[in-house]
């Protein structure tokens, strides 16, 4: 009798493993060559360990042997196609969405329909109100990020004229940009509110513990965990206590006046309002629209400073001459977006670090819709997520010469060219820089973020001097899969300049 149970239990054994075998051979995926470990069914789970803790350079690899045309690497859950070469490149910026979508990327990168209630998702208006205030007109909210900085500045970074003071440049970075954004987005008094802007802070962190724990969780008790256990909804619930209040006094004054009341704030938070209340939208969501915009605008803005601060402190040679274009035009324009504009070497430096460290080691993430023909004659199957090797490409000798080197005014140089002043501005996006993304679907609020970004960068330059505890090189960044996180106990030691306050 034992036998029998044996034997049918080792039938049992050999059939699953027979169709595991019979379902991956007969998977399309199977065809495209796999870079980082082996694709064999459970052992492809080292290969996802490994991309896990050595991302940078099995995408290099991968770009390296399969340039212009499509690889995979293994991740826990799934595979992701990667395409490289500017022709692989644009032929994903044009595919629609029905073929392959952002949204739907986003979606099971971040498990959106868990991560944010459903509305979020189907109706985005907040993205409409993004465009408005930070793509169309960016110029109107820089005064009051002009003056937010001068004070936040000074705050973060109290440094005196007499000595040098060590600051963790990631902890104050996020504060300061996390202020400095807030009053663009809720306004004074609130974006000064400490315990408020840790909220904004923690939030995307928040955002990927969930992500991590739906990971590890079934998929018929995913919505249950998000419920119970979402630190990201925790977060929101605490924010509402310090919006509540701002959201029943516009709404009110919105009320009683009307649209267009005296006094009326031009912030985010007015903007998202004026579609909420139409659609009926409870105060709930209307605070995780707005948290789910800090989202975008500390953490990239924030590692973006910090990276280019770390090369300023480890190259303080370029300190003058960036000193020298920041502070002719000042001296012509003042604190404005035409200023901002003349200074091609500040927008070159920041560049130039983003080209160096990058956002993440991949970019321009679509879901496929429907079985999709690349142009190397590769299919990928509906479901498959595909993206773009951003790291290898932005390292590319090919490309840009000493491509490995940190070059600050690389583009300034190209820009100075006939006919290339706009080509090569931090905001520009191509075939070839893509960390904000290409095409229809690039990062809107990088306008923004690149003002905001230029004048913290000008505002430094001119108020302080810089430098790395120790003589040694830039501390190095920290890679988790395809993450980029600059050193997040790497100190700066800053000295105010006499005579100067901004």
């Amino acid at each position: 009798m034992d036998d029998q149970k044996e034997g049918i239990l080792y039938a049992l054994l050999a059939s699953a493993v027979v169709a595991c075998v019979v379902r991956w051979w007969s998977d399309p995926l199977r065809n495209i060559p796999t870079v980082g470990g082996p694709s064999i069914p459970i052992l492809s789970y080292w290969g996802a360990t490994n991309f896990l803790l050595n991302a940078r350079a099995v995408l290099s690899t991968g770009y390296r042997q399969y340039y212009g045309a499509a690889f995979k690497v293994a991740l826990f859950d799934q595979w992701l196609v990667v395409v490289s070469g500017p022709k692989m490149v644009d032929d994903l910026r044009k595919r629609p969405d029905d073929e392959a979508s952002f949204t739907e990327s986003v979606e099971e990168v971040l498990q959106t329909r868990f991560t944010w209630d459903r509305e979020l998702v189907d109706d985005p208006y907040h993205l409409d109100v993004i465009k408005d205030q930070l793509v169309r007109t960016p110029a109107a909210a820089l005064p009051d990020v002009f003056d937010e900085l001068n004070s936040a500045i000074p705050q973060y970074i109290p440094a005196k004229d007499d000595e040098w003071t060590r600051v963790n440049i990631m902890q104050a970075s996020q504060k300061i940009v996390a202020r400095a954004s807030n009053r663009v987005f809720v306004g004074l008094p609130l974006c000064h509110n400490d315990d408020y802007l840790e909220l904004t802070i923690k939030f995307a962190i928040d955002i990927f513990k969930d992500v991590y724990v739906l990971g590890l969780a079934p998929g018929p008790l995913k919505f249950y965990v998000s419920r119970c256990f979402s630190a990201a909804r925790r977060t929101i619930r605490q924010s509402m206590a310090h919006l509540q209040p701002l959201i029943n006094e516009r709404k009110a004054k919105m009320e009683l006046y009307g649209d267009d009341y005296p006094g009326k704030p031009r912030d985010m938070l007015e903007g998202i309002l004026e579609k909420a209340i139409p659609r009926r939208s409870p105060d709930y969501q209307i605070t995780e629209r707005l948290m789910s915009v800090n989202v975008a605008a500390i953490h990239t803005s924030s590692n973006g400073i910090s990276h280019a601060l770390l090369h300023l402190a480890a190259t303080p040679e370029y300190m003058q001459p960036l000193r020298d274009e920041v502070e002719a035009a000042i001296a012509t324009d003042g604190w404005t977006k035409a200023a901002m504009d003349k200074m091609w070497k500040i927008d070159s430096f920041l560049k130039e670090s983003q080209r160096v460290n990058g956002v993440s080691l991949t970019a321009m993430t679509r879901k496929a819709m429907k079985d999709i023909l690349l142009p190397d004659g590769t299919v990928v199957p509906k479901g498959t997520l595909i993206t773009a090797a951003s790291y290898p490409t932005h390292h590319d000798e090919g490309i840009y010469e000493n491509a490995l080197e940190f070059d600050p005014f690389r583009y300034a140089r190209m820009r100075s060219a006939d006919g290339e002043g706009m080509k090569h501005q931090y905001v520009h996006t191509s075939v070839e820089n893509i960390s904000f993304g290409h095409g229809k679907h690039a990062c809107p609020g990088r306008f923004f973020a690149s003002n905001e970004l230029k004048a913290m960068l000008a505002y430094i330059i001119v108020n302080y001097d810089v430098k790395l505890p120790t003589n040694g090189p830039r501390p190095q960044n920290l890679y988790f899969a395809n993450n980029v996180i600059p050193p997040p106990i790497a100190d700066i030691l800053f000295r105010r300049r006499p005579g100067h306050v901004g």
